[in-house]
């Protein structure tokens, strides 16, 4: 089905990918028609192993040293293309650099052995909540796609961390992910540095104002619940109303940034299946992987485009 250009879901350790070949320009077209996804926003490849990355990007000694300690994992790097890389045009939205990253487990075998890269976004409609099951690509996509691989729940839940090491040597933060700062910062010697998400331009998939929306409104930092909204609920501590709330699902009773972002996005989706109006969630640390979790949740709850329904 790769080979003949027709997009497959499949698992990976971060969310399930909508995955396609990334050299084949009609695969990567079709990813962009499958999700309704705007052919500005660029596309992370996904290879086997740093030795295939090396084949279609130039690696800088930082970036090196990254990809050696966190490959295969939840880390893309943003790479310069190397000239007649392959790659499909499509595929980096038009820019002359290509995120890059290797996926943990199934994936990781399947570019192996298909043999070239495969072009992957979270496979679920653009805009909406990222898929961490097969059950979640099925409903929003289902009726799309030939082929739904299951590989069970994905273990990290949230997309990979992206960065980029700039020309001067500055390490950047496109998207906070499945990788901590922190984690990065100890091996790289060098500050991770963040750039508002008002100014930043389009670089790296997930950096859209909106994105991982579900239909409800969705409000931050919420201390309380107003009656008939559900509450994701972050530690153990009572929040004032919840007895009142619609439902309230747990991130984490433990106060665990990890297991938050694990469950995120099946908890946003069931709670947006229950029909609420809103989904009111509890303040997460901004620590370690709660970086990532506040960044989706604050793309979940930006102002939604016009066609949104």
């Amino acid at each position: 089905m790769l080979a003949r250009g027709l997009p497959v879901a499949i698992p990976t350790e971060t969310v399930y990918g909508l995955a396609a070949d990334a050299t084949e320009p009609d695969g990567v077209r079709a990813i962009y028609t499958v999700k309704g996804r705007p052919s500005f926003n660029p596309l992370i490849c996904h290879m086997a192993d740093l030795a295939m990355a090396e084949r279609y990007a130039h690696f800088d000694p930082l970036s090196r040293r990254l990809a050696e300690a966190f490959w295969p994992g939840p880390l893309t790097l943003v790479l310069p293309l190397k000239p007649d890389s392959g790659i499909a045009p499509a595929a980096t939205g038009g820019l002359d650099t290509v995120g890059i990253r290797v996926p943990q487990g199934f994936a990781r075998t399947l570019i192996a052995r298909y043999g070239k890269p495969l072009a992957a976004p979270s496979a679920n409609p653009s805009g909406r909540i990222s898929p961490t099951t097969a059950g979640h690509v099925d409903d929003g996509l289902g009726e799309k796609l030939a082929l739904i691989l299951d590989g069970g729940p994905a273990s990290v839940g949230v997309e990979s961390t992206i960065v980029k090491v700039e020309a001067d040597g500055t390490l950047r933060l496109l998207r906070p992910g499945g990788l901590s700062a922190e984690a990065i910062e100890a091996v790289a010697g060098v500050a991770l540095l963040r750039k508002a998400a008002a100014t930043a331009t389009i670089e790296a998939p997930g950096m859209l104002a909106s994105h991982y929306a579900p239909r409800a409104f969705v409000r931050l930092n919420a201390h309380d619940v107003a009656p008939g909204e559900a509450l994701l609920k972050f530690g153990s501590l009572p929040v004032a109303g919840e007895d009142q709330a619609a439902l309230v699902l747990p991130l984490s009773e433990a106060g665990d940034v990890a297991e938050a972002a694990a469950r995120l996005f099946d908890l946003m989706k069931q709670a947006d299946e229950a029909g609420v109006s809103a989904i009111a969630v509890s303040p997460i640390p901004q620590e370690g992987l709660g970086e990532a979790v506040n960044d989706r949740l604050a793309r979940a709850a930006a102002p939604r485009p016009e066609d949104y329904e």
